[in-house]
């Protein structure tokens, strides 16, 4: 079947196929591995297995064993190889199979991860992504549905990205990966499957880090969320639009470096801010985020920012996370309380 011509005589462009979160990550890894020898991916069933979420499915058999590497179960073990890898001038890729089993291997990151390059004033840089699926959404029991970006947020030293698209998580894992620092790449383990237009021949070039981007423009009010709260959002933003509300939706995918130059300009036009995110409300991101948009934006607020977060508790059985996430509901309240006026 051919594609018809356009009145220019030309035929369209045919539409790129479909993939998911989970391939484009996978497509990154592959793609890094290939560009450089320099790049080793290694943690816990991350070789023959391909990681329980299949991101590095393949990379072994392509690569071989010595670039694709299967771990003991050990975290503190795993990131203590790579700070010795990236010493060394490998460019270490470490997978941490879920959020919570990431806390034995907090100490290396933050004694040794985050402070390397101050430690040597700047002649050692440690050139480590890590890799954390993070958050809830798929029925997962206490220990596989934290929200922890707080902690790595707080850790001077650390870059922290929170992809949410496809073309995102191919884009911002090359760049976490080809940046000399270390960067804690957050993959929103219930948009894996998720799919969207996306050709892994063609990708889109790839952005630097702390880039915030408007995902749906509005007047009335704006949503600041990212990682696995946009889909939600998003919806929100819809639902919002029947009851007479242009609601726009601003995905930061940069925590540390944080954009505080779009974060601002899209505050400032509206005037009505909410922050979403899954983690808990008390001292979390959402926090931070209120912060400097009160202080930078104070004058151009029409309401005090709100936030709709996680409860301040532990992650609830699988039967509760509905109710301890923040759903459409729980966003448009908050919005209703933004005091509209007529």
């Amino acid at each position: 079947m051919t594609t018809a011509p356009t009145a220019a005589g030309t035929a369209p462009a045919p539409a790129a196929p479909a993939a998911t979160m989970a391939q484009a990550f996978n497509t990154a890894l592959r793609h890094a591995l290939r560009d450089d020898p320099s790049v080793h991916v290694l943690g816990e069933d991350v070789g023959t297995l391909g990681g329980v979420f299949r991101i590095t499915d393949g990379l072994a058999a392509e690569f071989g064993d010595d670039r694709c590497t299967d771990t003991p179960l050990a975290e503190a073990g795993i990131l203590g190889t790579a700070v010795g890898m990236a010493m060394y001038g490998l460019r270490p890729v470490v997978e941490m199979q879920f959020d919570a089993f990431a806390y034995p291997a907090f100490e290396q990151l933050v004694s040794h991860v985050a402070k390397m390059r101050n430690r040597t004033a700047g002649r050692m840089p440690l050139p480590i992504t890590i890799r954390i699926p993070y958050g809830g959404g798929i029925g997962g029991v206490e220990h596989h549905s934290d929200s922890s970006e707080a902690y790595y947020v707080h850790t001077p030293g650390l870059h922290v990205v929170t992809p949410a698209t496809v073309g995102d998580a191919y884009g911002l894992l090359r760049a976490a990966i080809a940046s000399d620092d270390p960067v804690v790449v957050l993959e929103p383990k219930r948009l894996y499957w998720s799919k969207a237009a996306w050709n892994p021949e063609a990708p889109a070039a790839v952005e630097p880090l702390g880039r915030a981007v408007l995902r749906r423009p509005g007047t009335s009010a704006v949503l600041i969320t990212y990682g696995p709260s946009l889909p939600v959002c998003l919806e929100a933003a819809e639902a919002a639009a029947a009851e007479g509300w242009d609601v726009g939706v601003l995905d930061l995918r940069s925590l540390v470096p944080f954009d505080d130059a779009t974060v601002c300009e899209v505050v400032r036009g509206v005037g009505r801010a909410v922050v979403v995110h899954e983690a808990s409300g008390f001292a979390g991101v959402g926090a931070e985020i209120a912060a400097r948009v009160t202080e930078r934006c104070f004058h151009h607020l029409e309401a005090p920012v709100l936030r709709v977060t996680g409860f301040d508790i532990p992650y609830p059985p699988p039967m509760l996370e509905r109710h301890h996430l923040p759903g459409v509901d729980r966003i448009l309240d908050a919005l209703a309380r933004l005091q509209w006026e007529d």
